[in-house]
């Protein structure tokens, strides 16, 4: 190639504001429509009727519905299975109808509605449809981000078998060819040295595949209900994967928090760096994302956060709301860019670098 060059950006003034993605809603009558296709659809080879839910502004060949996240819808109509298969992407699952098996690696797991479940990176996996209604799932996957860099790679494969040096920690036994006679030290202030022994031989931990049944979601969720209206925070649990360790994932780039709201519910506006997409799988609402005013309900899927754009989400009286929010947060708080700014009054922060924010809950055990 001849045309590289230099890009001269001496003075250039910051962007200022980036240049948001606008929120997007897919109806739940919409989604509904393309189940429907989907399962009218020939087997293909691979079993695997599949649907990008994609954002206008989302680049040709790599469609997602944030620039980081793609959601696809899943169907596997009864006694079909998938093609195993396996990618350098690692993604979240959530079941929205029917029943199935999903064998990632050496591990078999049932899951249903509402349930999630984790796929780590380079895992073989299949799915199996083990009821008697199609099985439908959203799953969300950091390949977007993968295909930028140009390395999402991808394996058809014609079984599961896991290697068996893969996915195993190292042992602790010492291994004079996994070290290095100076190790790593301290030069000053902080600042240190390591050498190429330890920089090819990182510590490693199992990364397993992990399932939140909704039926134990739901018992622990429906108590915080209890938090009242002056609660300042969010009724949510992390589907938390120890894996992840300090930035709080369900995968190493997304986390999956399970939402319950009360009737008459509002948040406070906030806003964050990580990008947001909620599924409201009960109950109704509404989002102002960026001074816009959004409605959704049961079924829907919402782009609900372009990252730092100001918003918040309320629900409406009567029934309560329940939803699975995923966002790249544990991403950006590994690259130290995930600002946070939880009252707009208030200086951001960056969380995981920095101390994060507290809410009004009171402690087990004191008086109201």
């Amino acid at each position: 190639m001849t045309d590289h060059h230099f890009t001269d950006v001496t003075g250039r003034p910051a962007i200022g504001e980036p240049d948001y993605w606008e929120p997007v809603i897919f109806r739940r009558s919409e989604i509904d429509a393309e189940i429907d296709r989907l399962c009218a659809l020939e087997r293909p080879g691979n079993g695997r009727r599949s649907s990008v839910f994609t954002h206008p502004r989302a680049p040709a060949g790599s469609p997602s519905l944030a620039p980081g996240i793609r959601v696809s819808l899943d169907v596997l109509l009864p006694g079909e299975s998938t093609a195993p298969i396996r990618h350098t992407s690692t993604q979240f699952g959530f079941g929205i109808a029917g029943a199935g098996r999903v064998s990632i690696g050496d591990t078999v797991h049932d899951v249903g509605r509402y349930d999630g479940w984790n796929h780590p990176s380079w895992l073989p996996y299949m799915y199996t449809n083990t009821g008697d209604e199609p099985f439908v799932r959203l799953t969300y996957s950091n390949a977007p981000l993968l295909e930028r860099m140009n390395v999402h790679l991808v394996e058809d494969l014609t079984d599961i078998t896991v290697p068996s040096a893969q996915q195993k920690a190292m042992p602790d036994e010492p291994d004079a060819r996994r070290t290095s006679p100076y190790g790593t030290f301290e030069l000053a202030d902080g600042a240190m040295l390591m050498p190429y022994e330890t920089l090819v031989n990182p510590p490693s931990l199992p990364s397993l595949a992990l399932v939140w049944a909704w039926d134990e979601v739901k018992d622990h969720l429906d108590r915080l209900e209890a938090l009242g209206e002056s609660y300042v925070g969010r009724r949510l649990y992390l589907l938390y994967n120890p894996f992840t360790g300090r930035t709080n994932g369900t995968t190493p780039s997304f986390f999956a928090t399970i939402t319950i709201r009360p009737p008459s519910i509002v948040d406070r506006p906030h806003r964050h760096v990580s990008a947001a997409i909620n599924y409201f799988f009960r109950g109704s609402g509404w989002s102002r994302v960026g001074g816009r005013k959004y409605e959704w309900g049961a079924g829907d899927l919402m782009f609900t956060a372009p990252g730092w754009m100001i918003h918040h989400h309320a629900s409406d009286d009567g029934d309560r709301v329940y939803e699975v929010t995923v966002q790249d947060q544990p991403l950006n708080i590994a690259m130290e860019s995930l600002l946070w700014q939880e009252d707009l009054k208030q200086p951001a922060r960056v969380l995981g670098a920095e101390g994060g924010f507290a809410t009004n809950r009171t402690p087990i055990g004191s008086s109201a």
